[in-house]
């Protein structure tokens, strides 16, 4: 459902309100999204999902079952679900990578700095 002119107009101030109270923290929510998995986390987790649907007929097919409850499945359930996840959310990044990390945050720092510089000379100029 469309929001109507007026709410349009009451979100549109709203914005401006807190990009004049808070530019960082504005330009940090307008900034954030969600990052994509790279090809390497989506092979892992398609390996990792393979490796539990193997598991999962296998268990299956052998009668290893403790209390009547087919283990090997059970696991190789998991490691299913676990590929998945992987495959689909496998996009954060890693502690290790902090040289990366500082590099980019350095960067994203001057940008964001260099956007808040242009939007408050706007702002002041009106």
């Amino acid at each position: 459902m469309p929001l109507s002119e007026h709410e349009q107009r009451l979100l549109e101030q709203i914005e401006r309100a807190l990009y004049a109270e808070d530019p960082k923290f504005a330009s940090t929510v307008r900034g954030a999204k969600m990052r994509r998995p790279t090809r390497r986390r989506r092979l892992q987790g398609a390996a990792l999902f393979l490796l539990g649907l193997v598991l999962l007929i296998v268990g299956v097919v052998l009668p290893i079952r403790p209390f009547e409850v087919p283990v090997i499945s059970v696991f190789g359930f998991l490691v299913m679900f676990a590929g998945a996840v992987i495959a689909i959310l496998g996009g954060r990044r890693r502690a290790g990578s902090r040289g990366e990390e500082a590099a980019e945050s350095a960067s994203r720092n001057s940008f964001t700095q260099r956007m808040e510089d242009r939007f408050r000379r706007r702002f002041e100029g009106q």
